[in-house]
């Protein structure tokens, strides 16, 4: 009689593939999110976003204010809802198999 004994592994490659799908969406679910709330009036805030690597940049003078919420088209501002829908996406992310 023989006995074989096989390891399997089933826990690290879901780890990677959460992993990886978190490195590259997250910040681009991020940066969608703070544009879209971000508020219009003559475009410079939005033109002036950027994603850089994971970092959203907003490079415009009046940034924090309106992340404070000074207008009306975003009274949450932008990093309040991007909070709440990232924390949603990796929710989202870490239910599925």
């Amino acid at each position: 009689m023989s006995l074989i004994i096989k390891k399997v592994d089933r826990i690290t490659p879901s780890v990677k593939r959460i992993n990886k799908q978190l490195k590259q969406d997250v910040p681009k679910e991020a940066y969608k999110t703070f544009l879209e709330n971000t508020p219009v009036a003559d475009g410079n805030a939005r033109k002036n976003t950027k994603l850089k690597g994971s970092t959203i940049v907003a490079n415009y003078p009046y940034a924090k204010r309106l992340d404070e919420g000074y207008s009306n088209q975003a009274p949450e501002g932008m990093t309040k809802p991007t909070i709440k829908q990232v924390d949603k996406f990796i929710r989202g992310v870490l239910r599925r198999k």
